[in-house]
């Protein structure tokens, strides 16, 4: 997504993880994608490899998509990390806490994309702003911060719903508008797995909450 933003042309292949061809394994041992290779340096970090590419792909030849304003890059945090306790719990006793939890992370995303940023507010304006318009986290354009979240709250969407009969509330009308808009650009649809894959790679997760 990344490289499709900043206009990279780039070839993709598809592996089986769990029959990873040895090149990848002998690239980064025990370690699953993400990772990127250059000049011989492996890099799995996803933050590092996110910083990598912006520093070197960078103006003018390059769009910059770091986010203007530093709280568009930890809204929604924890929002995978609730979902993941969840999805992988065993116990059907803890479930009713840790969707809450789960919840209460979205409610706290929902109200980030609700609130409007610093360039809706016009100070010399009569009329109050209390809703922002804006498409994504940090605007109208899609952002580093972007690239990190979607993808999460897109996996969240289609296995807590096949898996947990879990939606997201009709009432959280800013992660709403914020999927629409993500899935009316090419850069996010064609860069996502299908919804068949992503269940299937939660399928022994599932199977083990039987």
């Amino acid at each position: 997504m990344i490289l499709w933003l900043k206009g990279v042309i780039f070839n993709v292949t598809t592996v089986d993880l769990k029959r990873k061809p040895v090149v990848l394994q002998n690239l980064a041992p025990g370690t699953n994608p993400p990772f990127m290779t250059f000049d011989r340096e492996v890099k799995t970090d996803v933050n590092k490899i996110e910083e990598f590419l912006e520093e070197k792909l960078a103006p003018p030849w390059y769009p910059k998509l770091a986010p203007k304003h530093p709280k568009s890059n930890s809204a929604g945090n924890y929002v995978f990390a609730k979902f993941s306790a969840l999805i992988k719990n065993l116990r059907k006793d803890a479930n009713e806490n840790l969707e809450k939890s789960l919840l209460k992370a979205l409610k706290k995303l929902d109200s980030y994309l609700n609130s409007p940023l610093p360039d809706e507010i016009d100070a010399y304006s009569t009329e109050e702003v209390t809703v922002s318009s804006w498409k994504f986290l940090d605007g109208d354009e899609l952002t580093l911060a972007d690239c990190s979240l979607l993808p999460k709250l897109h996996i969240i969407k289609v296995v807590a719903k096949k898996y947990q009969n879990f939606h997201f509330p009709p009432e959280m009308t800013g992660i709403s508008r914020y999927l629409k808009n993500a899935y009316a650009r090419d850069e996010f649809t064609n860069t996502c797995p299908a919804d068949q894959e992503i269940e299937y790679s939660y399928l022994d997760v599932a199977k083990r909450m039987k």
